[in-house]
């Protein structure tokens, strides 16, 4: 089974691709360098995530006052100036256990600007809404994506699923819109997808068996949280239901930057994705 480490790496900034995050600065900052944390920690809760990213490679104390506490005064007002209140308070961030896991899921939410035109994603900043648009299908990416590292996130559907609804992986090649009601993940080979309507699993235009590998495997129920898991150090796609592992569904992934993805067809349907970090085998 896997479940997220609490707080695992750092918050990453920007769009693009995610590698290995930085480590702590090792050089002098002085007479900063010296100050207390609690006022260093008052400084930083004023200061964005790129200027915190910078601040934390200053020297190892001020990497300490910004990673020592995930639900510290810095991360608690950068959450609240970064995310929308309806993210905040409702439940769609209840398995992330600190402000700081907030912030990096924000990061790792889906992109406004990598998403068909037929779709928009809502202020909370993690729900993607699709358009009632006839004969087209229609898919998101996130903001960053990952060439290394494991990482783990959850996708839940909050309405009708239609003939396709398919969760997975792309690269930044993949399309995200096209004519019809198809499998867009999967329909080319720079996409992987798990069809939760059929439960086929797709690549490359191609069916490749079905997932989960069990006799009368259960259908997906609307708003049931799935998990999904992806290792780029043995190049795996694997996923999880009620903290079930259901076993990994794509080997061989190839040396690239994959950005999790969903892809929808269901008008006025939605559809919500939160970065959860590091899963932790167990």
């Amino acid at each position: 089974m896997a479940a997220p480490t609490p707080g695992a790496g750092g918050a990453s900034g920007g769009a693009g691709c995610s590698g290995v995050g930085a480590g702590s600065g090792s050089g002098s900052a002085g007479i900063g360098g010296r100050l207390p944390s609690r006022v260093l920690e008052l400084v930083f809760s004023y200061l964005e995530l790129s200027e915190l990213r910078s601040c934390a490679l200053v020297c190892k104390h001020w990497y300490r006052c910004l990673h020592g506490d995930e639900n510290s005064e810095v991360w608690r007002s950068l959450c609240a100036r970064s995310l929308a209140e309806e993210a905040l308070r409702t439940d769609i961030l209840c398995n992330l256990p600190s402000y700081k896991a907030k912030v990096r899921a924000f990061q790792h939410a889906f992109s406004t600007n990598d998403c068909s035109r037929n779709v928009y994603i809502k202020k909370n900043g993690f729900t993607l809404h699709r358009n009632p648009i006839a004969q087209s299908t229609d898919g998101a990416r996130t903001k960053i994506g990952f060439s290394e590292g494991r990482h783990a996130w959850e996708v839940w559907w909050e309405g009708p699923l239609g003939t396709v609804a398919v969760i997975g992986i792309a690269t930044k090649r993949a399309p995200m819109q096209c004519q019809g009601y198809v499998a867009l993940l999967g329909s080319d080979d720079q996409s992987w997808g798990w069809n939760l309507v059929d439960n086929n699993l797709l690549h490359n235009g191609e069916v490749n068996g079905s997932f989960p590998q069990c006799n009368n495997a259960p259908k997906y129920q609307i708003g049931e949280r799935i998990r999904v898991i992806l290792d780029m150090e043995d190049k795996t796609l694997a996923f999880e239901r009620g903290y079930e592992f259901l076993g990994v569904a794509f080997r061989g992934l190839p040396k690239a930057c994959l950005y999790p993805a969903v892809s929808a067809v269901y008008g006025n349907t939605e559809v919500t994705l939160v970065y959860l970090g590091k899963p932790l085998d167990g």
